[in-house]
């Protein structure tokens, strides 16, 4: 079945819409290698033109470049038209000499702190707002909470539900890369919209199918599926290859490389597998995955609409 990547669907009760497959703009703050102000707009600018209109971003990213590159260009696009998600919990501040690897291009001088207090979550999307340009954006997930469940649980969700009661935010979110947490958030929020599960549902990993997905469809909570190439093993097993942002154990490799062979014996890309995997889900409304240049937009669009046999998805059960 062909599924097509720009097609609108609800995103849960919220009343907003989405398009199946989003870009995920960490790549754009320069994650791991720089990009570069040109390559960045010619990135999102891409996306757009091939008919996406979710896009996710985060203050981490860059240290705040992706969000300004991200507003760069979408301050001119038609706002009604297309859905940005930001992240709160990790507060920029000025100082420090946080030299983290992930993000080459950040700008000196800033550090970014764990803060999931409610005072915080007001700060965090009043400088996203500033970085991007924009006067509202439509979904705030809390940011990886993992050390700092009581807190989100107790202020930063309850404060972002308060902002969408004021109309000033659309779906309130989590985003995490482990399950059991946000298995915690969709059983105790009764007003939360939507999670964003990262690289937990994937052809290597599918853990968040266990429980998680059903507990979603079962309350309507929307569910973006993200980091479906585990960053990037499944888009090119190699020796080197990164899984889950660092380098992939050899055991991995195999395991991802067995998974190719599987699929070219079927005529298909290991790429167009592992980023249709998720949406086969009915709780998984969105795909999100990243792309640092225009032409890995090409791909993934191309990917995520590549003709997949069904004998292809009996064998990769």
């Amino acid at each position: 079945m062909r599924v097509d990547p720009t097609t609108r669907v609800p995103f849960g009760r919220t009343g907003l819409s989405v398009t199946r497959l989003g870009l995920g703009l960490a790549p754009i703050g320069g994650l791991f290698t720089p990009v570069g102000d040109a390559v960045a707009a010619a990135t999102v600018a891409r996306a757009w033109d091939r008919g996406l209109r979710l896009f996710d971003t985060a203050p981490l990213y860059g240290y705040g470049l992706s969000e300004r590159r991200t507003g760069a260009v979408l301050a001119s696009r038609p706002r009604a038209e297309f859905v940005l998600a930001t992240k709160v919990g990790r507060v920029l501040e000025p100082g420090g000499t946080d030299a983290q690897d992930f993000w080459p291009e950040a700008p000196p001088g800033i550090t970014p702190r764990f803060d999931f207090s409610a005072p915080a979550v007001h700060r965090s999307l009043a400088g996203s707002l500033d970085r991007l340009g924009l006067d509202r954006v439509d979904v705030v997930h809390v940011h990886d909470p993992d050390d700092h469940l009581d807190e989100a649980l107790g202020e930063a969700v309850p404060a972002l539900v308060e902002l969408r009661k004021e109309g000033r935010i659309g779906a309130v979110s989590v985003g995490m890369n482990q399950v059991p947490a946000l298995i915690r958030f969709v059983a105790e929020i009764d007003g939360l919209d939507a999670v964003l599960v990262a690289g937990r549902y994937t052809l290597l990993d599918r853990s968040a199918g266990d429980e998680l997905l059903p507990l979603c469809l079962e309350r309507g909570v929307a569910v973006l599926a993200a980091g479906v190439y585990n960053s990037g093993l499944l888009a090119d097993p190699a020796p080197g290859a990164r899984y889950d942002y660092r380098t992939a154990p050899e055991a991995l490799i195999a395991r991802a490389q067995a998974l190719r062979a599987l699929c070219e014996q079927h005529g298909v890309p290991l790429r167009a597998a592992a980023i249709q995997f998720p949406a086969r889900h009915p709780a998984v409304t969105a795909v999100v995955v990243g792309a640092r240049s225009a032409a890995e937009v090409d791909d993934a669009v191309a990917m995520f609409a590549h003709p997949i046999p069904d004998a292809l998805w009996a064998d990769l059960k």
